[in-house]
């Protein structure tokens, strides 16, 4: 008996559905490529020209150096200038600025005389990336006033002890190199398991499936057929947010390109999978998608797309180690940025091939039971 029966025909008749079905095209190419341009130019750690409020009681050529120290490091903007320690914090407090520098009216005084000189920088910590920021460039610009002004005093011209230290893989420090490779990997989910996912709802839905329960097909060979088309379709995709990668954020790619297609091919065939696993569980396309996201949201949390998986509980990162997402971005950044090859990660392609076909194996194991 031929194991994979009927999948040529299979095959023939969905890529026909698929390029007849405009909306189904249009939710796999548009909304992975809004998300990549979109969060390709939005999501930057790197905050600059926060709004700074300046009240400075000292008016003197120490305080005034201060504030432009503040200001050189691109870090801060003043946006405006306050009458007392009150309408500093209430500047903060509307949101009219994220840090507020208080200066002394002693400040320069004590200076001159080898005291020690306190400023006050109050910051807005109701958003914590914008605050440790401001945080660290505050600490920064008081350590290296501190340093020169020691210096001075000691007639020393260089410090006792230099780091030199040396950034690799991302040297500029650009934030599209970290986070459009995890883009990608979110991106291609959403072309790919909604899609899938609707596959055989929709043949539900429309009548159709009787007509292939009795038709004489394998369940290997009918599944197979529905996930072709949709592979292909989504590696073009990936081609295409490759390209928008290299060329439109810059981003170089260090790596083997035989190796990104092959990690791409694996994730794609592993997230399919998934979305035609749903399939056999749902009974309409609004339970279809609401199955969709119960590994699209976990994936953008727990996947170190954005947050570092070392520093989650022990619940949240053994969620993530069952996400074919995790192991994709991580592939991603890893080839693409520090050019890593099949030595290095050949484990994360073989937990995604793993994954890959128990989910398309319980697709067509589940089908059959459908059909008993």
């Amino acid at each position: 008996m031929n194991v994979f029966r009927g999948f040529r025909a299979i095959l023939y008749k969905e890529f026909i559905i698929i390029f007849r079905d405009r909306m189904t095209l249009f939710f796999m190419f548009f909304p992975p490529l809004l998300q990549i341009v979109a969060f390709g130019f939005a999501l930057d750690n790197d905050v600059k020209h926060m709004a700074m409020v300046v009240y400075n009681e000292d008016r003197t050529a120490e305080s005034r150096a201060l504030i432009d120290a503040f200001v050189n490091t691109q870090t801060f903007r003043v946006v405006g200038e306050a009458g007392s320690v009150e309408e500093l914090a209430a500047a903060v407090r509307r949101g009219k600025a994220y840090v507020g520098l208080q200066i002394p009216p002693d400040f320069a005084r004590k200076l001159r005389a080898r005291r020690k000189a306190t400023v006050q920088v109050l910051i807005d910590g109701s958003n914590s990336t914008t605050a440790l920021q401001a945080l660290n460039t505050a600490l920064g610009v008081a350590f290296r006033r501190s340093v020169n002004v020691l210096l001075g005093e000691t007639g020393r011209s260089e410090l006792p002890v230099e780091v030199r230290p040396q950034v690799l893989y991302n040297p500029s420090m650009r934030a599209p190199n970290f986070f459009v490779p995890g883009v990608i990997g979110t991106a291609l989910q959403i072309a790919t398991v909604f899609a899938a996912a609707m596959s055989i709802v929709r043949e539900r839905e429309r009548g159709t499936l009787e007509n292939l329960l009795v038709s004489p097909l394998s369940r290997w060979g009918l599944m197979l057929g529905k996930l072709v088309p949709y592979l292909c379709i989504s590696m073009t995709m990936a081609l295409f947010l490759f390209t928008i990668l290299r060329w439109v954020f810059l981003v170089p790619i260090h790596g083997s390109l035989v190796t990104l297609f092959l990690a791409a091919f694996l994730y794609v065939f592993a997230l399919i999978s998934f979305g035609l696993l749903v399939s056999t569980r749902a009974q309409t396309q609004n339970e279809a998608m609401q199955l969709s996201m119960t590994v699209l949201l976990p994936s953008v949390f727990f996947s170190g797309f954005i947050f570092p998986r070392e520093t989650m509980p022990w619940i949240f990162y053994a969620i993530g180690a069952l996400l074919p997402a995790t192991y994709f971005i991580d592939l991603m950044r890893a080839i693409i940025l520090r050019g890593a090859g099949l030595l290095e990660f050949w484990r994360h392609l073989v937990i995604l091939a793993l994954m890959g076909a128990t989910l398309f194996s319980l697709c067509a194991l589940r089908f059959k039971r459908k059909i008993a």
